[in-house]
């Protein structure tokens, strides 16, 4: 990890709008639960509905997407990438340490807040918050991985990546059964049910296969992104 590339890349997504639409999304996920708790509506089936369709189902990619994408797509778009690229440092090692704070932020801003959220409705209930809580860390990881590629292949990452997350992730994913084997917001689904005992969650992804899927996809994409830097130009046509 490189501390200066690091450092540029936290103050390009929290410098930038982008922290409003960070802080926008768990800030609407925690009111929802205080909500809940006021209306006395604090229930372990309320929570997991509320994990399921929000936090894990529409905050996470969002969050996923705008921080995924932003370490990286506004050099890419503006030209800057190039004088990164021209310095002695690794291309790989610029794909892993745009990653690490990719996750980082997506494990604060998403991970925590569903936590909290999870927490405040139900408290260490049948272990909803813990079980949501690592379930959107590990999703959170994938999604920043994925995003990141995403920011590297194309100057419309932004575009492609709603179109993933409200095709694929929002709805083939969720209502084709065989396509949820191959959908992230499932595969952290299936890591909560796992933790958690609660008879509200079920999934139909097997730990099996989800735990080595969110590897698979989380290594392999940051190591494509690192060999997609290794052929950009220098030369500002890339």
């Amino acid at each position: 990890m490189n501390s200066t590339i690091a450092g540029i890349s936290y103050r390009a997504v929290i410098g930038r709008r982008r922290i409003w639409l960070l802080v926008l999304l768990p800030a609407a996920l925690l009111g929802l639960a205080v909500l809940l708790r006021l209306v006395g509506s604090a229930d372990e089936r309320s929570a997991v509905v509320l994990m399921q369709t929000f936090a894990i189902g529409t905050m996470l990619p969002l969050v996923g997407l705008i921080v995924g994408t932003g370490v990286i797509g506004p050099e890419v778009d503006d030209g800057t990438i190039v004088h990164l690229l021209a310095k002695p440092i690794s291309r790989p090692v610029i794909a892993q340490t745009k990653f690490l704070v990719a996750a980082s932020l997506l494990a604060a801003f998403a991970a925590v807040p569903t936590f909290l959220a999870s927490y405040l409705l139900v408290g260490t209930e049948s272990g909803v918050a813990t079980g949501f809580g690592l379930g959107a860390l590990a999703g959170g990881i994938a999604y920043a991985a994925v995003f990141l590629l995403l920011g590297v292949l194309t100057k419309h990452a932004v575009a492609v990546g709603i179109v993933y997350a409200l095709v694929w992730e929002g709805l083939v994913g969720s209502l084709v059964p065989g396509a949820r084997q191959f959908s992230i917001q499932q595969w952290a689904k299936s890591i909560a049910d796992q933790i958690s005992t609660s008879a509200f969650l079920e999934t139909d992804v097997a730990l099996s296969f989800a735990v080595p899927a969110l590897i698979v996809v989380t290594v392999g994409t940051v190591v494509w992104a690192g060999q997609r830097l290794r052929s950009f130009s220098l030369t500002g046509d890339e």
